[in-house]
C-alpha cells in the first residue's frame, strides 16, 4: 500500500496523530477513536494492522498490552515526495517572516514600543 494510500484514512491519520503525542497502548488509542468515529474496537484494531504492516507504527508487548509508536521512517519518505511541492507555500511564508520584521524596524525607528506579543517572539 502507497503511504499517501494509508494516510488518506482520516481514521489512520487521527491515530498517527495520538501516537505523535507519545506511546499509547492499543485500549487509549482505541477509546479516543470509538469517541471521535464511532468505529468498533475490532475496526480500530485493523486500522492500527494497516499502519503497522506498512511501517507508521510500532508495536511492542507490555504485559497484556499492546503499545504503539510512531515509526518516523515512512513519514520521512512523505516528506521527501512533498520537498518537490513546498516552493508553492515557502516564498509566501518567507515574505510574511520578512514583512513582520520590516513592522518591526519600523516601529522601532519611530521610536513605538513594540507589543508584548511580539517582544516575546524576538
Amino acid at each position: 500500500m502507497h503511504a499517501f494510500d494509508v494516510l488518506g484514512d482520516p481514521v489512520r491519520r487521527r491515530i498517527l496523530e495520538l501516537l505523535a503525542t507519545g506511546e499509547q497502548s492499543a485500549g487509549a488509542v482505541s477509546a479516543v477513536i470509538r469517541d471521535e468515529f464511532g468505529i468498533s474496537q475490532p475496526a480500530v484494531s485493523q486500522h492500527l494492522k494497516v499502519l503497522r504492516d506498512n511501517g507508521f507504527a510500532t508495536v511492542r508487548p507490555d504485559g497484556t498490552r499492546r503499545l504503539y509508536a510512531v515509526d518516523p521512517r515512512p513519514l520521512r519518505e512523505v516528506d521527501g515526495w512533498l520537498e518537490h511541492f513546498r516552493r508553492f507555500w515557502t516564498p509566501p511564508l518567507a515574505a510574511l517572516a520578512t514583512e513582520l520584521a520590516r513592522g518591526r524596524r519600523e516601529r522601532r525607528l519611530r521610536g513605538a514600543a513594540d507589543p508584548p506579543e511580539e517582544r516575546n517572539q524576538q
